[in-house]
């Protein structure tokens, strides 16, 4: 159907890019009945616009309208959810999560988990600062078993507070096969979700994905 109005630009507001759904839905519901209110003004008295085809035009936008409102609401929903989901990592708070990730050392030993090759003849833990910088390589058991990082130096001395991450080199007649990231124990201050994903916020500032974690222990 032809809507005739003699100023068609007047009667359709611009509307930003920036504005919500709802708010747009609001501001093209109002231009709507303008562009009725316009086109009843100016439509052919020999031929006039019936009241159904007016009636038809009320009942399409408000479906539309509706819709959108419906999705809004769903995406509350959704949302609600999703906070409702980092409600059960509550209990985390305050204890120590196991993950393939950097840990703050504050003087406290630290405690390692190592995997390394089965393969292998001999295994070192090496641990680096922020920086990338190893600050200790040393001899360990080819097996998984937990090993207690006292934060020392390769010359003895301890290092200073900060973020440290460990990885593990897994020799074997002089080559190195493998070189895997040492899953450490670090404690869980805060948990919050990004992007639908729910992160951990460890001591030191450290973010780790929760389902990354795979032991939980009491500090």
């Amino acid at each position: 159907m032809e809507i005739a109005a003699t100023n068609p630009a007047a009667a359709v507001p611009q509307k930003s890019p920036e504005q919500g759904d709802a708010s747009v839905i609001d501001s093209d519901f109002q231009t709507f009945l303008r562009m009725l209110t316009v086109q009843m003004q100016n439509q052919d008295p020999l031929n006039p616009v019936q009241s159904e085809d007016f009636a038809v035009q009320l009942a399409t936008f408000s479906g539309v309208e509706q819709q959108v409102r419906t999705n809004d609401l769903l995406a509350g929903i959704l949302s609600q959810t999703g906070m409702s989901g980092v409600s059960e990592f509550a209990d985390w708070i305050g204890k120590q999560a196991r993950a393939p990730a950097p840990v703050f050392f504050d003087g406290t030993p630290i405690t390692v988990a190592p995997d390394p090759s089965a393969d292998a003849g001999e295994a070192f833990l090496v641990a680096r600062d922020t920086n990338g910088l190893e600050v200790q390589r040393v001899a360990i058991p080819v097996s998984d078993t937990l090993i207690e990082w006292d934060g020392a130096t390769a010359s003895g001395y301890p290092v200073m507070d900060g973020v440290y991450s460990f990885s593990v080199e897994s020799w074997k007649d002089g080559d190195l096969i493998s070189v895997s990231d040492a899953e450490t124990y670090g404690t869980v201050r805060e948990a919050r979700l990004e992007n639908g994903e729910t992160m951990l916020v460890m001591e030191g500032g450290v973010e780790i994905a929760a389902d990354s974690v795979s032991a939980l222990r009491a500090p």
